[in-house]
C-alpha cells in the first residue's frame, strides 16, 4: 500500500486506517467454511457518501487553516547548539517537518528525543559531519529516502576560536576553515544539486554573523571564515535563482543559549570576553544587550523568526542579509 497525506502524521493516519481495513477483510475471509472464504461486503455508495460528507466533517475542514510550511521538509545543520535548537523548534511550531542534524553524539540524540516527545513523527534525526562531502551526500540521501524530498536548508553548523593574529596557530585557523567554509560549501553544493533535480524550488538560509560586517579583535579566524561562508551564500543566490531557489542570510549577535542548551560559540568566546571586561556570565550577557540600540537580549527564537520570514516567502527576496542584533550601526550590511 502507498499512503499519502499533507503531513507525515496525516499519511500515518491513512496507513493505520488501511491496515485496520485489510485486517478486517482477512478476518472475514477466514470465517468461511469447507475451503470457501467468506465475502467481505463494504459500505454502499450512499452510506459512504453520508459518512465522508457528514456535516461535521465539512465543519472540521473549514476550520483547518493550513500553515505555509505544513507540507515542507527542512534540514537544519548544527541543530544541537543554541541557535540550531531554537530554529528547529520554531519550524516545528509552524507544522514543518524538520531534519535535525549535527555530529553524531549525545547532544543530537537528546535534542531529537526532546523534540520527538513534543512534535512526534515530524522530527527526523540525521547525523552529518559537514566537513565530509560523502557524509553530506549520504545525509541528503537519508532525508530524501525517508521523506521524499527537501524544501528548506538552514546552514547553521559552525565553529569558533579566540586568538590574536600574532599568536594564532595555523592549525586552529584550518580547523575553522574546514567547518565554516568547506562545511558551508559542501551543504550549499549538495542542496543545489538535489533541489535542481527536484525542480520544485526551495529556500536556503545561512546563519551568518554580525562579525562579517563588524569583526572583533582576537576573533580573526571566526570573522574571516564566516565572511567567506557569507560570500559563498551570496554566490549561491546568483546560481540558484533560475531554479526558483532563494538563498538569504541572517546575521545574529550574541545568542548565549536556548533553554538549557548553551551556545558552543560562547563556550569558546565567553571566558576570554569575561576576563577582558572583568565580568561574570550574567554581566557579559548584560553588556551585549546594552550595547545595541534597542537594548534587546537577542535570542535563538529571534534568529528563527528571521529565518521564517525568508522561508515563508513573504517578499520576493534573495541574496539579502537580515541583521538580528538589536541594532548595531557598525554591523549594518553595506
Amino acid at each position: 500500500m502507498v499512503c499519502a497525506g499533507k503531513t507525515v502524521v496525516d499519511a500515518g493516519i491513512v496507513r493505520d486506517i488501511i491496515a485496520q481495513t485489510l485486517s478486517a477483510k482477512m478476518a472475514v475471509a477466514a470465517m468461511g467454511r469447507a475451503g470457501k472464504p467468506s465475502e467481505y461486503e463494504g459500505l454502499s455508495e450512499d452510506h459512504l457518501f453520508d459518512m465522508e460528507y457528514f456535516s461535521l466533517q465539512h465543519a472540521k475542514l473549514k476550520r483547518r487553516h493550513l500553515r505555509r510550511l505544513r507540507s515542507s521538509v527542512a534540514l537544519v545543520t548544527g541543530a544541537a547548539g543554541a541557535i540550531g535548537a531554537g530554529v528547529c523548534e520554531e519550524l516545528l511550531k509552524q507544522d514543518c517537518h524538520v531534519v535535525v542534524s549535527d555530529l553524531h553524539g549525545d547532544a543530537l540524540s537528546s535534542l531529537a528525543a526532546e523534540l520527538k516527545d513534543r512534535y512526534g513523527d515530524r522530527v527526523f534525526a540525521v547525523p552529518i559531519d559537514v566537513t565530509d562531502p560523502d557524509a553530506v551526500t549520504q545525509g541528503f540521501d537519508r532525508v530524501i529516502q525517508g521523506w521524499g524530498g527537501i524544501d528548506v536548508v538552514v546552514v547553521n553548523a559552525g565553529a569558533a576560536h579566540v586568538s590574536s593574529l600574532a599568536e594564532m596557530n595555523p592549525e586552529d585557523f584550518r580547523r575553522l576553515e574546514k567547518v565554516n567554509i568547506e562545511g558551508t560549501l559542501n551543504i550549499l553544493s549538495e542542496a543545489g544539486r538535489r533541489l535542481r533535480i527536484q525542480g520544485t524550488g526551495g529556500d536556503v538560509v545561512l546563519v551568518s554573523t554580525k562579525n562579517v560586517f563588524a569583526p572583533g579583535a582576537t576573533f580573526g579566524a571566526y570573522s574571516a571564515t564566516k565572511a567567506a561562508a557569507h560570500q559563498l551564500a551570496r554566490i549561491a543566490s546568483l546560481e540558484l535563482a533560475p531554479i526558483d531557489v532563494r538563498v538569504n542570510m541572517v546575521s545574529p549577535d550574541a545568542v548565549f543559549s536556548h533553554g538549557d542548551r548553551r551556545s558552543g560559540l560562547w563556550a569558546h568566546v565567553g571566558p576570554d570576553r569575561m576576563r577582558a571586561r572583568g565580568l561574570d556570565e550574567k554581566g557579559l550577557e548584560d553588556y551585549y544587550r546594552d550595547r545595541n540600540l534597542l537594548k534587546a537580549r537577542v535570542t535563538a527564537t529571534h534568529v528563527a523568526k528571521a529565518i521564517l520570514f525568508f522561508v515563508t516567502r513573504q517578499t520576493p527576496t534573495t541574496g539579502a542579509t537580515l541583521p538580528v542584533d538589536g541594532g548595531l550601526p557598525d554591523a549594518t550590511p553595506r
